[in-house]
């Protein structure tokens, strides 16, 4: 049976010792939160356009928040499927080796057969030849010590079979329960960013216009309250030269599209920018916003320097890279692209050096 077909023998093999092991098993998709809609006010007044606002943040906040439960998911499916295709070759090749130790044991056998079914001893002690018996005694002793070996060998070789078999029905049932996340984040996303976009649409033109306008002195206001802490006085602007690649990276994507779950050429969400510009700059990294936040070193904001990320938000459910300047490049969220905007806009949970 050429290799491939082996391989794919030993995935469906898989498979099935997984249904076999767990059957019946489910797993229940996390409920996802309610998605708020513009309501009127305690007083029964219609809502005011700052409160529709804060509703379309909120609600863009909550797609990002499930995006990162969306990419971290699929970051660990990826894992478990190359481990599973990992396990599958290891059970190819103890099959493989199995089968040529059967040969050799059966080789022994049918050599037996040929010598007229008589056990090696009793063929010595009938041999009549002193000489003769003491040498084959000899070879007896070499050909039970290898056989005994041989057994043992498929022994542990058997045992490594059931292990790795073990092993991959546990990294199964792992993808199937990540599968369930990855679904159940998509459907979630998808559910609050059509309920910001009909909230925006619902708008008549001038409100839109009116938001645009508020959006933008908010924006205004924070980075200035920020600025106005001296906070610049102390950053370096003095990069690496990792870092001088991962800046570069993430300018050059300025004007492309944001779209959840993207992480390049053409589209990307705001981890998937950052994340590959330092892949791009040589440097493995985490995937989410979170798990940036979780894994890479922390640095004190007056110490940042550019090409350092920046996590916005208690749940460090953002991140932007730092350029300098007071300023940072990010992909903000559905509707935008990739742009240039301050530091101090959001609210900055901290900072992390990928090449600390």
């Amino acid at each position: 049976m050429p290799k491939q077909r082996r391989l794919a023998a030993a995935i469906t093999l898989v498979c099935a010792l997984t249904a076999w092991a767990a059957p019946g098993t489910a797993f229940a998709a996390p409920a996802p939160n309610p998605t708020p809609t513009p309501s009127a006010t305690a007083s029964g007044a219609p809502p005011t356009l700052e409160e529709v606002g804060a509703q379309i943040d909120d609600l863009y906040r909550q797609a990002a928040v499930a995006t990162d439960a969306y990419n971290l998911a699929e970051e660990q499916t990826k894992a478990q499927s190359e481990q599973i295709v990992k396990l599958a070759q290891e059970m190819v090749k103890g099959q493989e080796k199995i089968k040529r130790l059967k040969d050799q044991a059966g080789a022994t056998a049918r050599m037996q057969y040929r010598n007229g079914g008589l056990p090696p001893g009793a063929q010595l002690m009938l041999s009549g030849d002193p000489d003769g018996f003491l040498n084959g005694a000899d070879l007896l002793r070499q050909g039970q010590q290898a056989a005994q070996g041989l057994l043992g060998e498929l022994n542990r070789t058997q045992a490594d079979l059931a292990a790795y078999s073990k092993d991959a029905t546990a990294q199964w049932k792992n993808l199937e329960a990540n599968r369930v996340k990855k679904e159940a984040a998509k459907k979630d996303i998808t559910a609050k960013i059509a309920a910001a976009e009909k909230l925006q649409a619902d708008l008549k033109e001038q409100e839109r216009e009116r938001l645009a306008e508020l959006e933008r002195k908010k924006e205004f206001d924070a980075q200035t309250a920020w600025l106005s802490t001296g906070v610049l006085k102390d950053i370096s602007t003095s990069a690496s030269e990792q870092g001088k690649k991962a800046v570069k990276f993430a300018t050059d994507q300025i004007g492309k599209r944001y779209v959840w779950g993207a992480a390049g050429p053409d589209t990307f969400d705001c981890s998937g920018l950052t994340s590959q510009a330092w892949i791009a700059a040589g440097r493995g990294m985490p995937r989410t916003s979170q798990e940036q936040w979780a894994q890479l070193p922390h640095v004190a904001i007056k110490d940042m320097r550019p090409g350092d990320l920046i996590i916005y938000f208690a749940d460090a459910s953002h991140v932007g890279m730092y350029i300098g300047d007071g300023a940072i490049v990010h992909s903000p969220r559905p509707g935008r692209t990739v742009t240039i905007t301050g530091a101090g806009t959001m609210p900055i949970l901290g900072v992390v050096r990928p090449d600390k």
